[in-house]
């Protein structure tokens, strides 16, 4: 897994976000955000976006900790809750995979354990690897 966590150090929007892969394991990973001014909305709430982007990560380390390039085809999200401070963190499941077709769902929740956003995705595996032989 260490190859993988190497591999996405060169994810520069995320290094960009201030996101941080915790761990990876198969099918499974976890990403954080500590929240910062630049991620807040006008409404003084952390901003659709930069949680989507910390639910995209963790669902892009998931799906390809397999070794297999993992793109997404569909992604969902559903905010429930406000992030106004501290960390966010997002853990990202397998739901199922195949050969060619993956989904995940991943939970982003707040220091207090809440549940901010529910985000589900889709991904297409190829045959190419992340890390070549």
């Amino acid at each position: 897994m260490e190859k993988v966590k190497e591999y996405f150090k060169k994810d520069q929007f995320a290094k960009m976000s201030d996101i941080e892969l915790e761990w990876v394991e198969p099918g499974r990973a976890r990403a954080i955000m500590t929240i910062k001014p630049h991620h807040m909305n006008a409404a003084g709430m952390v901003q659709g976006g930069a949680i989507f982007t910390l639910a995209d990560f963790a669902f892009a380390a998931a799906s390809n900790s397999h070794g297999n390039v993992a793109v997404g085809i569909n992604a969902n999200i559903s905010f429930v809750k406000a992030g106004r401070t501290g960390r966010l963190t997002a853990d990202a499941r397998e739901i199922s995979r195949n050969p060619k077709l993956a989904t995940y769902a991943v939970e982003v929740r707040d220091d207090a354990g809440e549940t901010v956003a529910l985000f589900h995705g889709m991904v297409y595996r190829k045959k190419e690897l992340i890390v070549p032989a």
